[in-house]
């Protein structure tokens, strides 16, 4: 029995240290473990910490950009109306599109969309850009066409004034392409011969009964053959329009106004020199004509084609 009891005692002993043993083990697994994991988070936490600045560094190149981009739209100027409001548009797509990276500045997904979006942006300004040089450099020469044909009106004005026979009568002479022009414009007081008699010209206001206007017209391949209306308005001494009767059936429209005719006549032109002769009739309701300058201008196709005046004592 004696020697049974320290059998048994180192028996135990034996068993206690394999489990001390195996603590020892597990522990120690425990904590390499632990230790593993460590590591392991620290490289995810500072992975992440990389990523976040990346996105956050993407983030502000992009409202940089965006920014920039925004001042460059601002600087497109054009005479265009719609090209400007398509301007001011893209412009208030920037914006927004500010709005949104500001909102989103830790989605990586959504800065890299909004650098596509500005890049795409950045292509569209560039084709703006050779639109409006374009149109500027229509739009001059426009104005260098528009100052050559000014010119050019002028001095065709002050020839017809260097050979004018009268000081107050033109004698205008239009040559545009497919407009017709006028020549040798005259006009007289005509007084209606009574019993057959010779209708007979008069300076004298209150002998007239209508006014004769006479012209040529030139030779011109461009223009349209065929009929064309001739409007001979009148202004009189007091600067008004003389017609008939003041209604719609008596006028007629140039340049974006619409006036009052004295008289209306159609030729058949057929591009080839011919002289018109118009006479223009007083008011119904007026007895004589006032004394003084009368000014007579000639219309056809919606342009003066010519031009002269008439003094009645």
């Amino acid at each position: 029995m004696e020697n049974q009891a320290p059998a048994q005692k180192e028996k135990s002993n034996a068993k206690l240290h394999a489990i001390y043993l195996t603590i020892i083990f597990l522990l120690a697994g425990l904590c390499g473990f632990m230790t593993l994991q460590y590591k392991s988070l620290k490289t995810i936490v500072s992975t992440k910490e990389i990523y976040i600045e990346q996105v956050v560094k993407a983030k502000e190149d992009v409202e940089g950009d965006l920014k920039e981009l925004k001042d460059q739209y601002a600087q497109l100027q054009s005479s265009d109306v719609k090209l400007n409001a398509e301007l001011e548009g893209k412009r208030a797509y920037i914006d927004s599109l500010l709005i949104q990276a500001e909102k989103h500045k830790g989605d990586s997904y959504i800065i890299a969309k909004l650098r596509k979006e500005t890049n795409t942006l950045r292509a569209i300004m560039k084709g703006y850009i050779v639109t409006i040089d374009s149109l500027n450099q229509l739009n001059n020469k426009l104005i260098a066409d528009k100052k050559q044909v000014l010119g050019q009106l002028d001095n065709e004005k002050a020839h017809s004034q260097q050979i004018s026979d009268e000081k107050d009568k033109l004698k205008g002479r239009i040559d545009r392409a497919a407009v017709l022009s006028t020549m040798n414009v005259k006009s007289a007081g005509i007084k209606i011969s009574r019993g057959g008699k010779k209708d007979t010209e008069t300076a004298k206001a209150s002998k007239v009964d209508k006014i004769r206007v006479t012209f040529d017209i030139g030779d011109n391949d461009l223009t349209i053959a065929g009929p064309h209306d001739i409007y001979i308005r009148i202004i009189t001494p007091d600067a008004q329009e003389l017609t008939q009767e003041k209604n719609a059936a008596h006028q007629f429209s140039f340049g974006g106004s619409t006036s009052y005719f004295c008289a209306k006549k159609t030729i058949d032109y057929q591009n080839q020199p011919m002289s018109v002769l118009v006479l223009c009739p007083k008011a119904k309701d007026e007895d004589t004509l006032a004394a003084g300058k009368y000014i007579i201008e000639i219309y056809s196709d919606g342009v003066m084609i010519g031009t002269t005046t008439l003094t009645l004592e």
